[in-house]
């Protein structure tokens, strides 16, 4: 099977082409920039080069594809977040989705659109599943744009959960941001979230791929720990302070209202339907074992953070 990925030089894109490739398929990965070839190149693809943007270009490189994966993202890394910081992966989840569609019926190819489950949570923070209506997290607006558009054409969206790993930008900012006493728990740190490890979700872009169908799905582990639990376990494991609590009004000075928004409403949903019609399963089921790993890869590679 013939398979292209946007994204592919991305900590997600990068898992899903190795896995499909060492699953015997023929990978193609977006490139626009020789770092990123080489990061495609390495993990088992063909770097080919088109814009995202247009669908002409999207087209020639995804032909005699049989599936498109849309994992490309542009999330800001910026300290104090604001909703201006998005425009970026608004574009792309707004006209890159429009492209890549339009790209992927030119060549008769069914597109998988990565997704998020903050999409859809309630504003009172009661669990949902991918029945619950669409919800009005301002960041969460362009994702569900991509959604409607991806649900008009029968193909598959995967909504995922926070994700974090070893190799990703935001965890290993996590970390130093505890080791400095950075990190604070906003309003106690009391709300429950969906979190992934990015292994278990290229496993779970790799079955969707395969196997596409119109519909979507929430891919998340099986335990959505609090906030004060998530960074808590992450402290203890590198040998940083315990996060302390500070009241939500100081929270919005320091770090913003979207990242206020985003700690304090509860994320509190299940993979059971996506289980229980593919038979994915997360290797790492609970948020204590992801961090476990993540933090034994730094070790074994030398890259334990410092303050």
């Amino acid at each position: 099977m013939e398979i292209f990925v946007a994204g592919a030089s991305g900590v997600l894109g990068r898992r899903l082409v190795r896995l499909l490739a060492r699953q015997g398929h023929g990978v193609r990965g977006l490139a626009r920039s020789a770092a990123a070839e080489e990061k495609v190149r390495s993990a088992g693809a063909t770097p080919v080069v088109a814009d995202l943007f247009d669908a002409r270009s999207l087209e020639r490189a995804a032909a005699g594809c049989s599936c498109i994966v849309h994992a490309a993202t542009s999330i800001p890394q910026t300290r104090r977040m604001a909703l201006k910081d998005f425009a970026a992966n608004d574009r792309i989840r707004r006209q890159g989705t429009r492209a890549l569609l339009d790209g992927a019926k030119a060549v008769g190819a069914r597109l998988v659109f990565q997704s998020i489950v903050w999409a859809a949570r309630p504003r009172d923070g009661a669990a949902f599943d991918e029945s619950a209506p669409p919800g009005d997290d301002p960041v969460a607006q362009s994702a569900l744009d991509g959604e409607r558009m991806v649900s008009e054409v029968g193909s598959t969206t995967l909504r995922c959960g926070w994700f974090y790993g070893a190799d990703s930008a935001s965890t290993r900012a996590l970390a130093r941001a505890l080791r400095r006493r950075g990190l604070p728990l906003f309003g106690g740190g009391a709300a429950q979230l969906g979190h992934l490890h990015l292994d278990d979700a290229a496993a779970a872009f790799a079955l969707a791929a395969v196997n596409p169908r119109p519909g979507v799905w929430h891919v998340v582990d099986d335990e959505p720990p609090s906030s004060a639990d998530f960074f808590g376990h992450l402290a203890k494991r590198i040998g940083a302070p315990a996060p302390m609590s500070v009241p939500k009004w100081l929270a919005r000075v320091v770090a913003g209202r979207e990242a206020v928004r985003f700690f304090c409403t509860p994320m509190i949903t299940n993979a059971s339907k996506f289980k229980a019609e593919t038979g994915w399963s997360p290797r790492f089921s609970s948020y204590r074992q992801g961090l476990d790993q993540v933090v034994e890869s730094w070790r074994a590679s030398r890259q334990l953070l410092g303050a």
